[in-house]
Parts: structure tokens; sequence; C-alpha cells
């Protein structure tokens, strides 16, 4: 503590000699100066002196014939004098707090723990248009608020907290486990009918809900009702009294005949790269960006890639700046021929990857015929398909209800 306040209060350094060093030191007890650290080096003494203590040194000097010469000044009065003296430093440093007081007030940052089923790209998308993104003041996110509505609008989120570090926004949420049922699914507001998605012929067909307009062996048009939400209630006389609306439900499986066509060229373009590289600093705030390079990029063709990296003072104090390096290099570009090996490779993969899709979907191949056609320029794949699938959707019902007819009034008395 004692050397904090000599810090504060500041401190010379002085060397001492002459006819009578030990009377010097008498008579700055007596009158009360500060001295400390006292060394003996034989010929001269050093020691340590406050500021006032100095000033009130010289007519003490004089009284005892010794002299005194300063070796070194410490403390902030001195600091803060030589501070002063550096005008452009002192501008800086001032610019420095500022702008770190000034950026402190925002958040740079959105971290997201937690979630498994919900990607960060859904999140960040909900965040962003609740108004919550980077470079917003911290003053105006409501955190409450913010954990409420990811509760509410995400069924799948039980538990949610949100806190501020810094310039970080950290969203800490926990996701139900267990399935979310909806209830208000179970309820039945109109009928839904059943119609093809595409032009088949019916393969297959059971209904459980609902009345069939079809049946097995029958082909249909895209848009045709398989099957009607709408349940006819009959009269005695076998007209229609009125219509029970339900959602139809029936297991049906459509075939259709589909033509796939693939191309491959013969003749392709190969990406040789030189080995030759540059790399470019750059340095950049949100959407504007500066690189430090005067000339262009000396390369007929190039790729570019970036790594960037946001300003970190402390753990979680981001600021809006970023730097890093982008990398630019050379390729040349080679006239190439595919072997005959390589185009069946070619082809087998876009084959493939067609297959799986269809796979994916559910759908069945129930006929195929594929040929391969080539030349010296291309190879083309045809494929003619005869596929099934469950290809219905459910639409509401297109039957209105029964109005029943007007009784006419009874004759006038006559």
């Amino acid at each position: 503590m004692l050397h904090w306040i000599q810090y504060l209060r500041g401190y010379v350094v002085i060397r001492v000699w002459g006819y009578s060093v030990e009377r010097l030191l008498n008579l700055l007890g007596n009158h009360d100066i500060l001295v400390w650290n006292i060394e003996d080096h034989g010929e001269y003494h050093t020691m340590h002196i406050s500021i006032e203590g100095f000033f009130a040194l010289k007519p003490l000097l004089k009284k005892t014939g010794t002299r005194a010469a300063v070796l070194g000044k410490y403390g902030l009065p001195f600091f803060v004098s030589k501070m002063l003296r550096r005008k452009l430093f002192v501008a800086g440093l001032i610019c420095c707090i500022l702008f770190w007081s000034l950026t402190s007030r925002y958040i740079w940052d959105i971290r997201i723990e937690g979630n498994f089923a919900l990607t960060e790209d859904v999140l960040m998308d909900y965040l962003e248009e609740r108004g919550v993104h980077p470079a917003m003041k911290k003053s105006a996110l409501d955190i409450a608020a913010l954990e409420q509505g990811l509760r509410e609008d995400y069924d799948l989120i039980t538990w949610t907290s949100a806190q501020l570090k810094g310039t970080t926004l950290l969203l800490h949420i926990k996701e139900n486990d267990m399935p979310v049922y909806d209830d208000k699914a179970d309820v039945q507001e109109q009928g839904m009918d059943l119609v093809a998605e595409k032009d088949g012929v019916v393969t297959y067909m059971i209904t459980r809900s609902g009345v069939p307009c079809v049946s097995n062996g029958d082909s249909v048009q895209k848009g045709d009702i398989l099957v009607s939400g709408a349940v006819p209630v009959y009269n005695e006389d076998t007209t229609v009294r009125k219509y029970q609306y339900v959602t139809a439900d029936a297991d049906i499986t459509l075939r259709y005949g589909q033509n796939i066509s693939l191309e491959e060229s013969v003749a392709y373009d190969e990406k040789c790269y030189t080995g030759e590289r540059i790399e470019i600093p750059v340095f950049g705030s949100g959407e504007k960006q500066v690189s430090f390079r005067l000339s262009g990029i000396p390369y007929d063709f190039y790729d570019t890639s970036e790594e960037k990296k946001q300003v970190k003072l402390l753990d979680h104090l981001y600021l809006p700046l970023y730097y890093g390096k982008r990398t630019v290099q050379e390729y040349e570009i080679t006239p190439k021929m595919h072997t005959d090996e390589e185009m069946k490779q070619l082809l087998q993969e876009q084959w493939s990857k067609i297959i799986a899709t269809l796979g994916e979907k559910g759908v069945q191949i129930v006929e195929k015929n594929v040929t391969i056609k080539k030349n010296d320029k291309k190879w083309v794949l045809n494929a003619q398909m005869q596929l099934e699938e469950s290809a219905v959707r459910l639409v509401p019902t297109a039957t209105e209800p029964v109005i029943p007819p007007v009784e006419e009034e009874e004759g006038q008395e006559q």
C-alpha cells in the first residue's frame, strides 16, 4: 500500500555527496522530509525522496556543504507530464477509450448452444425476424420476451436462457426429446378429398375413410378426385338429404410412365493449378472490406478463397472489425477427352443418383428399358420407365352442402 501511495504522489531518486552527508540526513529528519532506501556507496549516497522534499532540499544542501544530482523521476505526476507532451499518443488513447466504450454498447456476436433438431440457420433467421442481429444495441434487446417467444413459437423448445457476456449474446436452449402432438389436428373443420397428383392408372386401392370414386384399373388425370370426403346421407326416396364431411383416407398406388434422358460430353476442360498463388491481407467492418494490394491480379484464370477472423479483445468482447487474408491461386484450362470407361462411370453415377432419389420418395420402378447412344462428341442415356407411387394429396372437398327445399306456404283461406 505504501508503494502505491509513493507512486501516486511521485518521488525522485537522487545521489548525494559532499562534506557532511550525515548532517544532511539529520536536518531532513528535523524538517520532516521523508527519505527512504538510503544506500551508502562510499563516495556518495543514493536515496528516494518525495517531490515536496526535493524542492525543500536546496537550502539544506547549502547549509551542509553537500551536493545532489537527480538519477530518476518516478510516479504518476511525471508519467502524466510526459504523456501530455505526446499529443498524438494522448489523442489516440482517448479515441481508443471512446471507441471501446461505444462499441461495448452493441451486440457483435451471437452464439447458440443446445440445439440439435433446430438448425442454427433456422434459429438465426428467427432472431432476424424478431430484430435480434449483430450490430444491434444491447438496450434494445428484451431478453425475457425473446426467451418467451422461442418457447411459444417452437413446441420443440422446452427451456431457454439468453444472457449477454461482453458484446456476445449467448442463447442456451433445450429441446424436447419426446414427440410433440398437436391436439388441433384431430378437430374436423371441413371435408377433405384425396386427388391424384399425376396422370396414371390405379393399381392398388384400400379406402378407410370417405367415398371411393375410382377402382383398380381406372385411368385418372392429375386433379381427379379419387376418394371424396363428403359422405352422403340418403332419404327414404334415395335422394341425398345431407353430407357428412370427413377427411378422406386411403392407400392408393398409381402407375405412370416416365422418360429420362442423360447427356454427357466426351470433351471437357480440366482445371490444372500451376502452384502460383498470391496472399492479400484484408481488413473490414460489416459489409465493407479493404484489401492491401495496389496492383491487379496478374493471372488470366484463378480461384479465390478467404480466411477472416473477428477482432476479439477479451473472452466475449468482440469488435465490429475483422481481418484475414485472401488467397488467389492460378490455374490453367487444359482440354481433355473422357475415355469409354470414364463415360460409363459418369453416366452410371448420374443414373444411380436418379434411382436413389426415386427410392427416397417411395417410388417403385416396375419396368425400365435403358439404352445408351454414343458418338465422338457425346453419350446419351435414354430410360423408359413404369413407376408406381402413392401420388395423391388432400384438398378441401368440392362437394357443396345440400340446401333443403323451402316448403310452400298453405294457400290462403277463402
